[in-house]
């Protein structure tokens, strides 16, 4: 349930774009951020700092995408909150008495000092390599990045919104803005399935890792 809170503005954005392309998306992803943290607030008094964070960037990156009409800063967004994450599990490595996985998990699960280091060196680990993949995808995999860059140049537009090509252009530029279309799309699927898929995986090999580290629930011993 919390993993499916955690993905609620991505889930949304994934929908609207859809429906809409991505500079809708973004205004709504902003939108279902700050109703996150909202919600958090009213149920919880507190809002949790990775949702503060997520807030923060998506309103300063997808303000820019939506001002400048260009996508590229919404799609850094996850890079540098997964950058973000990775620099704090990093820094209470290095500073305080435990590290910020075993502030999170400590409460159910008891592990020797050297395995919390450990687990908390390959968060860290893991968030680098989704900010990278991320890259990867929009640069590389994708080719987004190149694809938008010729239909700028051929254009000679500033922006343009890859989900109104045909009523924008003919011709060639409609051939560009559509392959351009295509492979920003590839980015959108990759922002959900992808580094939804790669953060379960992760999360299910680290339950199978510890597993035989939770502790057991006195309540059900007695039932038993």
């Amino acid at each position: 349930m919390k993993l499916l809170i955690d993905f609620f503005p991505v889930l949304l954005f994934f929908a609207a774009y859809k429906l809409a392309g991505i500079y809708w998306a973004t205004g709504v992803a902003i939108a279902a951020a700050a109703l996150q943290v909202g919600w958090s607030l009213i149920r919880h008094r507190r809002a949790e700092k990775m949702h503060l964070v997520t807030l923060g960037l998506l309103t300063v990156f997808g303000g820019l995408t939506i001002a400048l009409q260009d996508p590229i800063f919404v799609m850094w967004k996850p890079t540098l909150v997964n950058w973000l994450f990775a620099a704090a599990f990093i820094g209470s490595q290095l500073i305080g008495e435990r590290t910020l996985i075993e502030r999170m998990m400590g409460h159910s699960i008891e592990l020797p000092k050297p395995i919390w280091s450990r687990l908390n060196l390959l968060w860290t680990a893991f968030f680098v390599f989704l900010g990278l993949a991320n890259l990867f995808v929009v640069y590389v995999g994708s080719g987004f990045y190149q694809a938008q860059q010729a239909l700028l140049a051929a254009s000679g537009q500033t922006g343009v919104d890859l989900s109104a090509c045909a009523a924008t252009f003919s011709g060639t530029l409609l051939a560009l803005c559509q392959d351009a279309q295509g492979r920003e799309d590839v980015w959108v699927n990759f922002k959900l399935f992808g580094m939804m898929g790669l953060t379960i995986a992760f999360v299910i090999a680290q339950a199978f890792y510890l597993s035989r580290h939770v502790k057991d629930d006195p309540h059900t011993l007695e039932a038993d």
